[in-house]
């Protein structure tokens, strides 16, 4: 071999680089070659697809090729090699064929896996007619884990041992650990991991809470985790239930059986003698809950022994007891009586019940009872009692001697043992005559212009009266007069008449009748007729634009009282009453005529009105009314407190302001254009009252009747008066005294030392100049810059450099000067007690500490 043959492929360079290339070369042309190879590709693209039983999983084949449309009859086979069809319109079969929209890729979908289909499924297609392609993939499956026996709630039993179960199944067999707020729980003296739960020995409440049963199988990776919710029930215990219970025939009776435990048990009561619950019977109701047991009605049946049973989901207690039933009383006579007046009535009441009951009356609506025997506050009244205990009966008597009217009403019997009370109610009757005194003071029936009028009649009697009509001595049902129509025959009448002529007004006699009399009634019919003239009519107060009168009122009959007074006013000038000006006031307010003229005299004349009509004009007067002046003396609109000796005091309730507020007075021609308000301080020493002049405040209210004063002293007396005004003048003052309250105590802050002004301003630019020098020298350190830079380097300058500044002239080195302007502007320091403040402008002296 020749020397080139001998060289070895590390000893020379080029050849080895030579080979490199040539192998990649060819591994591309294989991967080109690989990449032109026509194949089917199944995605997800592992060979092994290991899915759990019961899920959803799709498979997609896709085909490689150069080109596409020569693949034809792509298909899926399943693991028994059978071709997968594609899924029926409106069937969905567990496993089918579908092609995904906007590709060339055939998918398999699987909607419920199961352990039969785990195998190797094949992909395949023909290409360009004469190529097989075939691709496969293979399917594994496993159970997941499943949770056979782990209820999310679970309710172990305090005091006792319990286990918390938790059973799994899954293929491979999952490992089972538990956690408790996050912290994994280990085999102890408290809990035991065991392979169906975990036990927990000797359950408390601290037990309850959230654990966590954990799952999982190592060779799947699989992890689930279960939350049971753990809360300790405890038994039931019946805490209160007495050994006897004792009831009351027909009276509703209720007992309690108290119960304990965790859930609330549920209570029962049964009957003994029949083994019955109670709660299903006629007559019983029972609260499960609160065990509390109610009969409406007690007969004596249920007498016996009864046994309260507290039940819930942690077990059974029961208990007895023994219900005694006593016999209430019971009346079974009482009959209403009748009786004449200045009789004896006596009412009898027979009850049974055992002790034997006793009895007693009392009237309706009356708690007072009468005693045995005779009455103390009325000896014609007297209470009978007898009593058999042998047969548990007993009887009351109530005996009236010489009955009156007033003994007529219901009366009730109350039959009393240690049982109870039994209740009747009678009537005692008391007949007597037909009586008319409640129509004694009635006035007499008025009518006018031949309206009908309404006569009535009503006589009080037992047994009803029959009524008769006479007039002029005769039976008006014997007259047949059409004016004259009676309506009812008793106990009450009424006679409609037509008063058509003057012979109607007159007396009529109404007579009532029954078996124990006779009464009669004379009821007069009047004309009425408007009111007399009013016989007097004096002004009592003069204004500029008002006057108040004082009207006398005309004599009136009995039963037409006068429903107003009409007064008529003109100008003396003006002689025709028709344009006269009209007022009308009741007879219970003020007769004020306003809107009048000042200095102007008036006519004025009165009439009086009732349900007739307007009386006659009467008391024709003149007045004249006063020059404009100024306005009256305003009123105050409060209520003094009577709390001073000389004059009364208005109370403010606060003790820094107070509310005035008064009317409107007469204004006296001129309109009030303001309210004047002074009010000063003062005090009161021997009696003289004393104003502080100096602390006196006054102030003008327009387009009010009120004024609110603020700043007042608290617990202090002020001098209120007010005046109103228009343009005459001022009215007389009204004059008021009114105190504030005391208040709350004032805590009084030690006043701070405050700097002078100068001090101030001395301070503020001493440290506006050390922030200037430290800035400057900062400047200087740094950048080489400022006033103590420039100021070095001057110290530093060459006779040269002097020459030439002394060349540019003296001017340009002098110092910046601050412009004139800027000299003259004012500026404001200001000191808000923690800052000083500088600004320019206007020195205002807010807040300012010179």
């Amino acid at each position: 071999m020749g020397p080139i043959g001998k060289l070895k492929l590390g000893q020379n360079p080029m050849a080895t680089a030579t080979i490199a290339a040539v192998v990649i070369l060819m591994n591309f042309i294989v991967i080109a070659s690989a990449a032109d190879v026509p194949k089917l590709e199944i995605f997800p693209s592992q060979k092994v697809q290991r899915k759990a039983v019961g899920q959803a999983m799709i498979l997609t084949c896709r085909p490689n090729v150069p080109s596409p449309n020569l693949v034809a009859d792509l298909q899926w086979k399943d693991n028994m090699n059978n071709t997968i069809l594609p899924k029926p319109t409106g069937r969905n079969p567990p496993m089918f064929t579908e092609y995904m929209t906007g590709t060339e890729s055939l998918a398999l979908i699987i909607n419920h896996l199961s352990v039969e289909m785990e195998g190797k499924y094949y992909c395949t297609a023909s290409y360009a007619t004469n190529e097989i392609l075939e691709t496969s993939v293979t399917v594994k499956t496993y159970v997941g884990i499943t949770w056979t026996n782990a209820p999310e709630n679970q309710n172990p039993i305090l005091g006792e041992d319990y286990v918390v179960r938790c059973e799994v199944k899954a293929d491979p067999n999952p490992t089972i650990d538990w956690l408790r707020d996050g912290d994994q729980i280990r085999t102890g003296e408290k809990y035991v991991v065991e392979t169906n739960g975990l036990l927990i020995r000797n359950v408390q409440e601290s037990d309850d809470g959230i654990y966590t049963c954990r799952a999982a199988v190592l060779e799947t990776g699989e992890l689930v985790e279960r939350t049971i919710r753990v809360e300790v029930y405890s038994r039931p215990a019946i805490t209160y239930l007495p050994t006897t219970l004792e009831a009351t025939e027909g009276k509703p009776f209720s007992a309690n059986c108290t119960a304990t435990g965790k859930p609330v048990p549920e209570i029962f009561w049964i009957k003994d003698a029949t083994q019955q619950n109670v709660a299903t019977a006629d007559r019983f109701q029972v609260n499960p809950l609160t065990g509390v047991l109610n009969i409406n009605s007690v007969t004596q049946d249920d007498y016996g022994t009864y046994t309260c049973i507290a039940k819930n989901d942690a077990g059974v207690v029961d208990q007895k007891t023994k219900l005694n039933v006593l016999i209430t009383p019971s009346i079974h006579f009482l009959y209403n009586v009748t009786g004449d007046s200045q009789k004896e009535i006596a009412l009898t009441c027979r009850a049974k019940g055992r002790p034997a009951p006793e009895i007693t009356f009392s009237r309706w609506g009356s708690d007072d009872e009468y005693a045995a025997g005779v009455q103390v506050d009325d000896e014609r009244i007297t209470l009978e009692q007898h009593f058999d205990e042998e047969k548990g009966e007993s009887s009351g008597t109530l005996r009236i001697a010489r009955a009156q009217r007033s003994d007529d009403g219901l009366y009730q019997c109350k039959a009393r043992n240690t049982g109870g009370t039994a209740y009747a109610t009678g009537h005692i009757t008391v007949q007597f005559p037909p009586d008319f005194s409640h129509m004694k003071d009635l006035p007499p029936v008025f009518s006018w212009e031949e309206r009908k009028v309404n006569l009535t009649c009503l006589a009080m009697s037992i047994p009803n009266a029959t009524i008769e009509w006479r007039w002029n001595g005769k039976p008006l049902k014997d007259l047949n007069d059409k004016n004259l129509q009676i309506v009812g025959t008793g106990p009450r009448s009424d006679l409609i008449v037509h008063p058509v002529a003057r012979q109607y007004y007159s007396v009529y006699k109404c007579v009532a009748t029954n078996i124990l009399g006779t009464s009669q009634i004379d009821i007069q019919l009047k004309e009425a007729r408007v009111p007399e003239p009013v016989p007097a009519a004096e002004p009592k107060q003069l204004t500029a634009t008002s006057i108040t009168f004082d009207i006398r009122s005309p004599p009136v009959e009995f039963g037409m009282p006068i429903t107003a007074f009409t007064v008529q006013y003109k100008e003396a000038i003006n002689p025709d009453w028709s344009t006269a000006m009209n007022r009308s006031w009741s007879p219970d307010s003020p007769y004020i005529v306003e809107g009048l003229k000042p200095q102007t005299m008036y006519h004025f004349r009165f009439a009086a009105r009732n349900q007739v009509g307007l009386g006659m004009w009467g008391v024709n007067t003149q007045q004249s009314t006063p020059k404009r002046s100024a306005p009256e003396e305003p009123k105050p609109l409060h209520s003094p407190v009577q709390n001073d000796i000389e004059e009364p005091v208005v109370v403010s309730p606060y003790s820094d302001h107070f509310e005035l507020r008064w009317s409107v007075p007469a204004d006296n021609g001129e309109p009030i254009d303001f309210y004047q308000v002074k009010y000063c301080p003062g005090v009161k020493m021997a009696g003289t009252w004393h104003e502080l002049e100096n602390q006196c405040q006054s102030v003008e209210v327009a387009d009010s009747t009120s004024y609110e004063m603020s700043r007042l002293a608290g617990n202090t007396y002020y001098r209120i008066e007010l005046r109103a005004h228009n343009i005459i003048g001022f009215s007389s003052p009204a004059s008021v005294i009114m105190k504030t309250t005391r208040g709350i105590d004032v805590i009084q802050m030690a006043e701070r030392q405050v700097l002078s002004s100068a001090s101030i301003v001395g301070i503020a630019v001493g440290g506006v100049l050390l922030l200037l020098f430290i800035v400057d020298l900062l400047c200087c350190v740094t950048i080489n810059m400022g006033v103590m830079a420039s100021m070095c380097r001057r110290t530093k300058r060459s006779p040269s450099e002097i020459d030439e500044e002394a060349k540019l002239g003296r001017d340009e080195k002098q110092p910046l000067q601050t412009p004139t302007e800027s000299i003259k502007q004012n500026s404001t320091v200001e000191f808000d007690g923690k800052f000083v403040h500088s600004r320019s402008g206007e020195i205002i002296g807010k807040n300012s500490a010179v």
